[in-house]
């Protein structure tokens, strides 16, 4: 096969395509009869050609239309499948041109069909059959300024792949319009269908605008639609009432006059209120009575003035550019009226006045109670001759906005401004109505209580949400089905069928028959088995179960995080109204994704099943549930709404908010088709039961029917009883203060995970402490981000503990936020006090992070560790407190010291950690084999005396107290063993106290060395060095910087006469190694290699002196070739080797110590020398060189 260009099939293609093209255009049929089918010698008129594509996405789906328009207009043009797909690549450019070049190149399957290439095509570059962002676009979409007819074509394009049911595009289409138009559209039901609807909308908009164009350039340019007047003037001096129009000026109105001119037109020969342009004119349309009227829409209303309540019946008139009452009823409740600045008329729809006594007066403010809730002050104009009680016109309409059914009369809606003014609790009337506008109550029939519930009438708008058959039909497919994705290659789950008792099988009959009916569950023919028993309520009734653990065992893991309830409350701070919302069968609202349903399957003794509906018990229903409702949600998370799986807590700063609040959650569960149980809903109440804490206004509390269950809770008797214990306990620590303190003897018992249960005193004491603090528990306040905070820490020799806290309150004090105690683990408690305090407060900041990161104000850390305060300006840190110093950098703190005596809180809780009991003993790496037998004190061996008679209280634990009679013994072995070697004060010392204590132990032993008449004799004065020094840099590793020199002409040992001592400058440790003589320079270094780097490596420096061994040449190339610096001391200066020199001191000194009376026996001392410098612990390092370079 030859190499030709890429394009060339294309080219050769459309080519063969192009010669079949006709070389004129074949006339159209004349008649439409023939266009539809048109003879086979007669062609279709040639299509315009549609635009060329490059990779749009919101194109992809037109241009595939056009295409196939011009295929299937010219079918003789494009005979074959492949010409077909030519063709469209024809249209292509940019990356479309690109792809389809590497298909056609590579002469892929795809372009053999033209229904796959077309398939493949709108999966490459079309939209998917899903988008989630269309549902919210289209929830979204308001009509603002737009045209209906804009918006009603947007909403169609996105209505068409939204996948919404007709009611729901329905009720947004609805909600979108302009508050104008939809009040127009009020009296339509729902039902008429949502083409119908738009139609409607579309008509009702073109006929307002026609009036809108009639009319342009009249009094009242200003207004989009025909707006209402009320009434006009009899007399010259009066102003037309054109509601929000255009007022004439005092001069003009005068010109007019005098001239005989319409104060509406301007045109002479004619009054205003006969002027043939003025257009109709709204009116109080129920006031005249006439057998062709129809039936008014009228309902009961409330009015209340002074001490007189009557309930009334009140005219709602949409035409009416008034609100008025009657002159009978006015001079009924005896009210007082008020003069008007002007006289006005009221006019019939034809513009003619209605009467010849003008509106001259009017009351107000009183009190008017639509229905039970709805309460406001209004004022009123008197008409004398009406035969309503009360009008309401198009101000009261066009202030509260309300959707109204037009066949009951009932307010369906409220506008929002009615929550914030006008709606308050549910006043109940000294008088019943016998109609109100709405029922104070919905009641709902609950299944599982069989009784009415009762929610706010505010919410009646709501009821559908509340309905239990709406929330038993078979939900909806959306973009949150719930996916089961299977691990590959694993075999599908096979329950057994259990056998039933009769009560189940009668059960089972009727949950399968129900669930049929719903939809939840249809007839399977899965592969697919999972097991159906019934567990026993605490009713004593029935709940069906599928075992799905084989299911769930080879299931992919949706790993979507369920909200952390601690954090989630701390965003409740200011609330002081809360509703709680249960939904209703809430894992029944998520369906099964398509193709999922056979892996749900389950088996019964009659029949096999399986799920539409996601049911409990599947490892990822929690997961799905908590993605979808977060998404339903998500603008309201954290602002004015918490969610937990089907738990719903709505929180707000006043009644009026809250009340919106509601409604925007209701609204929006409504629009997702979720539904809620009433029964378990509360609702604007002032404390709340929600997921175990009772959170009211001030702070959270422990549920008191839990604190009660931990008061009765009997004492554990097996491991699992413990753990369930601890588990529960442990959901309310933050409100215990000492809480790990006071449970530490419970989970020592849980300690390596033992086989049985060895409860103790300890325990039972502590059981007994942790439920007595569940009764005591204080009241946690919120945390507020615009207060500042203070953290109070403290650590122990056990453990550690914090309070974060605010000042808040009137008068201000400090008050809990929260505690923190933790149990120091083995590695901690060996820090030093600094760092153990340091560890607190990180610790701390850890555990508040989320508080005290970017807080808004500085906070301040308060601990009884005064050197602390100097942390931030320390020039010198160890690695643990360089990587906490970094930790901290992320904060903005202040650490002052507060003295222990003040600090009490945080004291107790890093205190009150019980120390470990029973500590293994230390297990050793050595075989053994090769231990002879522990070195021990011969106090040890001693017979202890009576701890309650002569031990002291201030003894610390683990160490052995000392009596008198023994103490100068005790020193004498410490001081003069040949493993000590006659150390100084400092370091007998550390080595008694170790492990053994006494009053005044310290100057016991001072004053013992200080007259050891050995150490006056052996050891030499020491003296202030002369002239300026100049130290060697420090090392940073064990055995990186060495020293080397030689203790020479010693009497002969075993043929010895000279020690080779080489030195660790980092550790302090050493090496003595026996010679016969002074090594030469090859010899010195097989020593170095054989006895030091074999072990430790190679060093970076060798200090010594300028000995021959030492500036040789073969010295000089051995260590060049190993990359090892030397450094020579100063001639006549020994102090350049100061530590070497002085590790020779301390070896002669112990030799002559021990070798005075048999000096040629050093070398079988020489080897206890070696033990004693590396067992000894330094004064620069606080270890023995043993510990720092082996651990």
């Amino acid at each position: 096969m030859s190499l030709t260009d890429p394009f060339q099939d294309l080219v050769d293609a459309l080519r063969q395509t192009l010669t079949t093209l006709p070389t004129s255009p074949t006339p159209a049929s004349t008649s439409a009869n023939n266009a539809s089918t048109p003879s086979p010698a007669v062609h279709a008129s040639p299509m315009a050609r549609p635009a060329t594509y490059s990779d749009s996405a919101e194109d992809c789906n037109g241009f595939l239309l056009q295409c196939s328009l011009v295929l299937k207009m010219q079918p003789h043009l494009y005979p074959t499948e492949r010409s077909k797909v030519a063709f469209v690549i024809s249209q292509l450019q940019g990356k479309a041109l690109l792809w389809a070049d590497s298909i056609w190149t590579q002469n892929n399957p795809v372009i053999q069909s033209y229904s796959s290439f077309i398939d493949h095509f709108r999966e490459v570059f079309g939209r998917p059959a899903w988008d989630s962002s269309i549902g919210e676009k289209l929830y979204n979409l308001k009509q603002g300024k737009m045209s209906v007819n804009e918006y009603a074509l947007q909403f169609r394009t996105l209505a068409a792949t939204s996948g919404w049911n007709e009611q729901a595009l329905l009720t947004t289409y609805r909600q979108g319009l302009e508050p104008r138009v939809r009040l127009h559209l009020a009296a339509y039901e729902d039902t008429i269908g949502l083409e119908r609807f738009i139609q409607l909308s579309i008509r009702f908009a073109t006929r307002m605008q026609s009036c809108l164009e009639e009319h342009q350039g009249q009094a009242y340019p200003n207004s989009p639609l025909c707006r209402p007047e009320a009434v006009s003037s009899p007399e010259p001096a009066n102003e037309p009432m054109l509601v929000d129009s255009y007022r004439l000026t005092a001069a003009e109105r005068q010109r007019r006059l005098a001239q005989n001119l319409c104060l509406y037109c301007a045109s002479p020969g004619h009054i205003i209120s006969v002027c043939p342009v003025r257009p109709p004119r709204p009116m109080v349309s129920a006031i005249l009575p006439s057998k062709y009227q129809m039936k008014p829409l009228t309902t009961v209303v409330t009015l209340t003035a002074a001490d007189i309540s009557l309930p009334v019946s009140a005219l709602l008139d949409s035409g009416s550019a008034g609100n008025f009452i009657s002159g009978a009823l006015c001079r009924h409740l005896k009210l007082a009226t008020t003069a008007t600045p002007s006289a006005y008329q009221v006019h019939t729809i034809t513009g003619r006045p209605l009467s010849r006594r003008c509106v001259r007066h009017s009351v107000g403010p009183i009190t008017l109670l639509t229905g039970l809730l709805h309460q406001e002050e209004i004022h009123l104009l008197v008409l004398e001759e009406s035969t309503a009680d009360v009008i309401l016109g198009r101000p009261w309409l066009e202030q509260h906005n309300p959707v109204i059914s037009w066949k009951t009369g009932e307010v369906l809606k409220w506008g929002d401004s009615c929550f914030q003014s006008c709606i308050t609790g549910c006043p109940v009337p000294a008088k019943p109505t016998p109609a109100p506008l709405a029922v104070c109550t919905t009641s709902i029939e609950s299944p599982v209580e069989n009784q009415s519930i009762s929610i706010p009438t505010c919410y009646a708008p709501f009821s559908d949400v509340f309905c239990p058959k709406r929330a038993s039909k078979l939900p909806p497919h959306r973009p949150w089905d719930c996916a089961i994705d299977l691990l590959p290659g694993e075999p599908v789950p096979k329950g057994r069928i259990y056998p039933l008792s009769i009560p189940e099988e009668k059960a089972m009959e009727e949950y399968i028959k129900e669930a049929l009916a719903q939809g939840y569950i249809r007839p399977s023919t899965s592969p697919a088995a999972s097991s159906f028993f019934f567990v026993e309520k605490k009713d004593g009734g029935l709940r069906p179960c599928i075992d799905y653990r084989a299911l769930n065992n080879i299931t992919v893991k949706f790993r979507y995080p369920l909200p952390l309830v601690p954090a989630a409350l701390e965003h409740l701070r200011g609330a002081t109204v809360f509703t709680k919302l249960d939904l209703r069968s809430a894992y029944n609202l998520i369906r099964i994704r398509e193709g999922d349903e056979w892996k749900t399957a389950f088996i019964t003794p009659t029949g096999h099943y399986e799920y539409c509906v996601m049911p409990y018990g599947l490892v990822n229903a929690p997961s799905v549930f908590q993605d979808f409702i977060h998404e339903v949600l998500r603008e309201f998370l954290h602002k004015f709404v918490l969610v937990y799986i089907d738990d719903i807590l709505i929180y707000s700063r006043s009644l009026a908010e809250h009340r919106r609040h509601v409604a925007e959650v209701l609204q929006r569960l409504r629009a997702f088709q979720l539904y809620l149980k009433a029964e378990k809903c509360s609702f604007h109440q002032p404390s709340v039961q929600f997921l175990g804490y009772n959170i009211n206004s001030s702070g959270i509390r422990m549920d008191e029917g839990k604190v009660n269950a931990v008061r009765d809770w009997p004492i554990p008797t097996t491991i699992k009883e413990l753990q369930r214990f601890l588990g529960f306990a442990n959901f309310y620590r933050r409100f215990i203060q000492n809480y790990s303190a006071i449970t530490s003897p419970l989970t020592s018992l849980l300690r390596n995970k033992p086989k049985s249960l060895s409860w103790t005193p300890a325990a039972t004491e502590a059981f007994n402490s942790l439920k007595k603090a569940f009764t005591t528990a204080p009241l946690l306040v919120h945390p507020d981000p615009n207060r500042p905070f203070v953290v109070e820490v403290d650590a122990s020799t056990t453990g550690v503990g914090a309070v974060l806290s605010q000042q808040q309150g009137n008068p201000s004090r400090l008050h809990p936020c929260a505690f923190f105690s933790r149990k120091l683990n083995p590695a901690e408690v060996n820090y030093d006090i600094g760092n153990r305090e340091l560890l607190a407060i990180k610790l701390a900041l850890e555990e508040w992070r989320h508080w005290l990161e970017g807080a808004k104000h500085p906070f301040l850390v308060l601990t009884d560790h005064k050197n602390l305060e100097y942390l931030r300006v320390a020039k010198r840190l160890n690695p643990r407190q360089a990587r906490w110093a970094l930790f901290f950098t992320r904060f903005h703190f202040t650490i002052s010291y507060r003295p222990g005596a003040k600090n009490v809180k945080a004291d107790a809780l890093s205190r009150c950690h019980a120390p470990e009991e029973n500590l293994e003993e230390p297990e050793t790496i050595l075989p053994e084999k090769v231990i002879i037998s522990p070195i021990t004190w011969s106090a040890e061996t001693l017979p202890p005396s009576d701890p309650a008679t002569n031990t002291p209280p201030g003894c610390p634990p683990g160490h052995q107290y000392i009596p008198r009679t023994r103490r100068t013994p005790l020193i004498h072995s410490a001081h003069t063993s040949l493993g000590t070697g006659h150390p100084g004060v400092n370091e007998t010392l550390s080595l008694l106290r170790k492990r053994f204590w006494w009053p005044n132990i310290a100057s016991d032993i001072r004053r013992y060395v200080n007259g050891c008449t050995d150490c006056a004799i052996s050891k030499s004065p020491r003296h202030l060095p002369s002239g300026k020094l100049h130290s060697l840099p420090v090392p940073n590793r064990p055995w990186s910087h060495l020293g080397v020199d030689f203790i020479t002409d010693l009497p002969p040992s075993d043929n010895n006469t000279c020690i080779l001592v080489i030195v660790d400058r980092f550790s302090k440790s050493c090496r003595l190694l026996p010679l016969k003589g002074l090594p030469t320079s090859m010899e010195m270094a097989e020593l170095l290699f054989n006895h030091v780097f074999r072990y430790f490596g190679i060093p970076e420096d060798i200090v010594s002196d300028r000995g021959p061994q030492f500036i040789s040449r073969v010295w000089k190339a051995f260590h060049s070739l190993l990359g090892v610096a030397i450094s020579l001391s100063s001639g006549y200066h020994p102090q350049s080797n100061g530590q070497t020199e002085r590790k020779v001191q301390e070896i002669g000194r112990f030799l002559r110590t021990f070798c005075h009376g048999h000096q040629n026996s050093w070398n079988q001392f020489l080897g206890w020398a070696e033990y004693t410098q590396i067992s000894l612990r330094q004064p620069t390092t606080g270890l023995t060189p043993f510990q720092c370079v082996l651990g």
